[in-house]
């Protein structure tokens, strides 16, 4: 049952027993998730950490740039933020999700009239005609610090807030750590990528993705790249998120509880002149179970702009992409929807 006046949420569709989904969430044919069964298997790269060990970060620093050159997309693991952490984070959002009232979860509504807004929501883009995903979420407003209001966030279960903060401060330490070694892979000062990001907006969206009836017409989330910098993301074993390789949509397989995927996003693909590239992605959905996924988002302030690194450009190396203000990047972004990577590929130079 919905509270009067507020939008109708996927998990109040599922929960209703339809045996077909609303003409809305039904995707054009050619972005239905059909995959062929003779595709031999192909999985992400896992890197150690190895805790940051300083004997270590040349072995580190060498398989991080493979991944980024090859994926875009890998999973790390001896990062340092705990099992224990991980686990909860993902517990307080199932609670949230699984355990509270409707007219609970309301008080915590995003502005409908708005995009990318912090709280509890279904709908991000502003273009009316945009098919929906199948996915309910909330969003954290978490970094600088003077833009993280707990009180916003949900009051269930009792260490819900508490384990957010924490999570906030882990993943934005390793976030760092992560940019460091990305542009040493590329023989950058360890800081050219975090300089040019700037401070981090950190975001933290736990999204919920119910059964589906008919998971062969949805997505519970479109294929996209992400918009920032970098983002890392941990989800249960349900799984559902995939991957884009060389053209193939490749399942990213949950791993063991203390696995962190990392995906770079778009600013950094301008940042590096495109030597490594933003991973396209998308969730799938399934018919039987819900599935939880977290993702902490670290992107520039909207008054920076982004340009590529002087020190990766020359004579036979000239700018592939023209400069951007992230702000702008960002309404082009929730104005037009995400369709893959054109949002990026909009500022690609002429060669």
């Amino acid at each position: 049952m919905e509270v009067a006046g507020e939008p109708i949420r996927v998990q109040s569709i599922a929960q209703a027993g339809l045996t077909q989904v609303p003409l809305q969430y039904v995707q054009p044919p050619q972005h239905r998730p059909i995959h062929s069964s003779s595709s031999p298997p192909i999985t992400i790269p896992v890197i150690d950490l190895f805790g940051s060990d300083p004997a270590q970060r040349d072995l580190v620093r060498a398989a991080i740039g493979r991944a980024c050159n090859d994926w875009g997309a890998f999973h790390v693991i001896g990062h340092g933020i705990s099992t224990d952490l991980l686990r909860r984070v993902k517990r307080v959002g199932l609670t949230f999700f699984n355990d509270c009232p409707v007219a609970d979860k309301v008080r915590y509504a995003c502005d409908p009239t708005s995009s990318a807004t912090e709280g509890y929501g279904s709908r991000m883009l502003e273009r009316d005609d945009t098919v929906l995903d199948w996915r309910d979420y909330f969003d954290h407003h978490t970094l600088p610090l003077s833009r993280r209001n707990p009180s916003r966030w949900p009051h269930f279960p009792a260490d819900y807030r508490s384990t957010m903060a924490e999570y906030s401060d882990r993943t934005g330490s390793l976030a760092s750590e992560l940019l460091e070694l990305i542009s040493e892979s590329l023989g950058l000062p360890s800081r050219c990528i975090e300089d040019a990001v700037g401070e981090f907006y950190q975001n933290i969206t736990i999204s919920y993705y119910p059964p589906c009836p008919q998971p062969e017409l949805t997505l519970g989330l479109q294929e996209h790249s992400d918009m920032g910098a970098i983002t890392l993301l941990v989800q249960d074993e349900v799984g559902g998120l995939e991957v884009l390789k060389d053209g193939q949509w490749v399942k990213v397989q949950p791993l063991d509880d203390d696995a962190i995927l990392v995906l770079l996003a778009d600013q950094t693909e301008i940042i590096t002149n495109g030597k490594y590239k933003s991973a396209q992605h998308r969730a799938i959905t399934n018919a039987h179970r819900a599935r939880l996924s977290v993702a902490t988002f670290h992107d520039p302030a909207k008054a920076v702009k982004i340009s590529p690194a002087s020190q990766l450009l020359s004579k036979s190396s000239p700018p592939r992409f023209r400069g951007v203000v992230y702000g702008d990047y960002v309404s082009s972004w929730y104005t037009k929807g995400p369709e893959g990577k054109r949002n990026i590929d909009a500022l690609l130079l002429e060669s």
